[in-house]
């Protein structure tokens, strides 16, 4: 259940958005949200003085901007690197979604280009919502969920169903994707896609609670074959399963490998044309 949403502003507007579309959820009306900026740090006082009053700016019109009673506001100014001070805020929060922008950086440029959301994604533990600069954020009725056998999928399901279920008019779209089938077609397996044993369990639990339902089984890369389904479908949330896998000895380190990531999250956070959910599952 998310019941803490930590919001990390920084003056776009699209976190803001994303956040008040999120507020169709009735489940969700109930949620508590800190709302954050961070300022970096500058060369002079009266630069950082300047920053900071920027920074209050942006925050108290993040703050009006959302579609929540103002008693569950915690605006907060920091000032800091952002990539450690958000998962420092995240982590003292106890959130149970972030809500970042995103440039949509491939792995090697946001290196380079010190992207904080790609820190984030590779460094906390939170779930995660994604919101890249270049998409126009929709009110969430269609929502994509990547299915596998993993237990990170078995949450992102359980996570999209309790969105779902909620929506007048929302639907739920359950996606397999595998890399080979010898002898079979996409076409083949779409047109059997409810008895995909992989989809089967998920079919099962959105009818017993009664939520619309679409299944597509298809043959590809994963990361590419889900981004296209996210075009084709016009879905508004794409939910993934992202787990943190890191042992424990390597969470108080940063390293250029863990940042350049090779996931298939990485891949659909940088390339699907709408909002991503990273669902995490610690282990």
């Amino acid at each position: 259940m998310i019941e803490k949403i930590l919001v990390a502003v920084a003056g776009r507007g699209l976190c803001e958005e994303m956040f008040n579309m999120l507020m169709d959820i009735p489940s969700l009306q109930q949620s508590s949200v800190t709302v954050l900026h961070v300022v970096p740090p500058q060369v002079t006082s009266d630069g950082m003085a300047e920053k900071l009053e920027e920074g209050g700016k942006i925050l108290a019109q993040a703050v009006q901007s959302l579609k929540i009673d103002s008693s569950k506001v915690n605006p907060r100014l920091k000032q800091g690197d952002p990539k450690t001070t958000v998962c420092q805020v995240a982590e003292e929060e106890q959130s149970d979604l972030v809500i970042m922008g995103s440039r949509g950086f491939g792995r090697l440029q946001s290196i380079l280009e010190n992207s904080v959301s790609q820190y984030v994604f590779q460094l906390t533990s939170r779930p995660m919502l994604l919101v890249k600069d270049d998409i126009y954020v929709k009110r969430i009725r269609r929502v994509m969920v990547a299915i596998d056998k993993s237990e990170s999928a078995k949450q992102s399901l359980d996570l999209a169903l309790s969105f779902v279920k909620e929506l007048d008019g929302g639907q739920l779209i359950l996606v397999h994707v595998t890399k080979d089938l010898t002898g079979k077609t996409t076409e083949d397996l779409t047109a059997t896609a409810e008895k995909d044993p992989v989809l089967a369990p998920a079919v099962a639990l959105a009818k017993q609670m009664g939520v619309s339902y679409r299944c597509v089984s298809a043959i590809g890369k994963p990361g590419e074959t889900i981004c296209r389904f996210t075009d084709e479908m016009n879905a508004d949330l794409l939910v993934i399963g992202s787990p943190d896998r890191r042992p424990n000895i390597a969470k108080s380190f940063v390293d250029l490998d863990r940042l350049l990531g090779n996931s298939l999250s990485d891949y659909v956070r940088v390339y699907a044309n709408c909002p991503v959910l990273l669902a995490r599952t610690i282990g």
